[in-house]
């Protein structure tokens, strides 16, 4: 899966809750096109955890599309960090990602996976 870290949300007129309306593509898609009450936030930048709960939620909708159902399936997943990521924002990655749902999570650093992509030796 290749999907952008973007959530759009409605923020309620009167206080800080929020209703997830995309992720992902779709999010992005939105962005400036969209009434005022509508925002697109990035949970994680430059690969750091920005918004811990709005990063939950973002992995548990791409595990949900993946399995295209909601199941008791708790998938091994691997997930692609900037390199040179602090061991205490690799922590909070692979965190978040349990607390989605994941059963295990695995960390490659970005211009590893682009090799792996590439089919490098």
């Amino acid at each position: 899966m290749n999907e952008p870290s973007v959530v759009a949300v409605e923020r309620e007129r009167y206080g800080s809750k929020a209703k997830i309306l995309a992720v992902g593509k779709e999010a992005k898609d939105m962005v400036g096109k969209t009434p005022g009450n509508i925002e697109a936030i990035r949970p994680m930048k430059d690969g750091v955890i920005a918004d811990f709960d709005m990063t939950e939620k973002m992995i548990r909708y791409f595990i949900e599309k993946t399995h295209r159902r909601k199941s008791f399936l708790r998938p091994r997943i691997i997930i692609s960090v900037p390199y040179g990521l602090t061991q205490v924002e690799r922590k909070a990655v692979r965190e978040s990602a349990l607390s989605a749902g994941a059963r295990e999570v695995f960390l490659i650093e970005e211009p590893m996976a682009a090799a792996i992509g590439a089919s490098l030796p």
